[in-house]
């Protein structure tokens, strides 16, 4: 089987110095990530060019979207409800991880409207993460122990999988899913990965063909596998460390591709001038439209 090759071109220079987990927001026709050191949430409007940003006073591991309009995120060790512009960021009350062990790393909506967000050491050694579910009523269920460095979730649209990447594994593991209340059981491997060819896997994304993408830390690269778990299209992206990914557009056909600098030293900064850039590629395909919270 040949393997797809693409290259994807710059669409934001923003200089994140942690890019991470994009989200497309289909009623205002724009793009979400953030920064997680820099402490930012990012907005893009890809039609015209715009972008703005809001502080968030603590480090950003993820951002969803609410239901009721506003965003839910996933800060340093707690919860947390914003307006869409970033005004009035209040606590979910009752729940904090513990800041000095762990922060909060990627994280998603499911598709029962629940915010699933997972934990990382911080020494990026130790299995000290968690992935957490916050329900709407403010109720939060540990989901999954021992993880290392929680990242990339994908729900299939059957409500029956999700897959999951603890980055230091180099692999993709698979839930089954009850598609009645999410419930997880059978964890077990969908890909391995070789880190000398890829790189670490991050951030991942379903396309409507059950197709896999995964961006890859470290791997300049974004690789798609087909549902068996064979690789098909490798996309080429101008920045080493690659962070996370989502489909967007008012069609869901463009690949968004957030990226970091923060590991990078002098050198390596000067030699990737556009590390922490946001990137976009025309996939060939559609993705799935994100969940909103509550």
């Amino acid at each position: 089987m040949s393997v797809r090759e693409l290259q994807a071109d710059l669409a934001l220079g923003v200089q994140a110095l942690l890019g991470e987990g994009p989200v497309w927001d289909d009623r205002e026709g724009s793009l979400l990530f953030v920064d997680i050191e820099g402490e930012r949430v990012h907005r893009f409007d890809p039609s015209s060019g715009r972008q703005s940003s809001f502080a968030t006073g603590a480090a950003v591991g993820s951002v969803g979207l609410r239901a009721d309009g506003g965003l839910v995120l996933a800060l340093l060790d707690h919860f947390a409800l914003s307006s869409g512009s970033g005004e009035a960021i209040t606590a979910v009350p009752g729940f904090a991880a513990d800041a000095g062990r762990v922060r909060f790393n990627d994280g998603e909506v499911d598709p029962w409207g629940r915010f699933v967000a997972g934990t990382m050491d911080w020494a990026k050694s130790a299995p000290l993460g968690e992935l957490y579910q916050l329900a709407p009523d403010g109720t939060v269920t540990t989901l999954v122990t021992g993880a290392t460095i929680s990242n990339g979730l994908a729900w299939s649209p059957d409500r029956r999988l999700l897959y999951y990447v603890d980055t230091p594994t180099l692999r993709v593991d698979v839930f089954d899913v009850d598609p009645s209340d999410g419930t997880l059981s059978g964890r077990r491997r969908h890909v391995d990965i070789d880190e000398s060819e890829h790189g670490r896997p991050d951030g991942i994304a379903l396309d409507g063909e059950g197709c896999l993408w995964v961006a890859f830390y470290g791997g300049s690269r974004v690789c798609r596998f087909t549902p068996a778990g064979v690789l098909d299209t490798i996309v080429r992206v101008p920045a080493s460390c690659v962070t996370s990914i989502a489909f967007g557009g008012p069609q869901l056909d463009t690949l968004f591709i957030t990226s970091a600098r923060t590991d990078l030293d002098p050198s390596r900064r000067a030699a990737e001038p556009h590390a922490g850039d946001l990137f976009v590629v025309d996939p060939g395909t559609s993705g799935l439209a994100p969940s909103r919270f509550g």
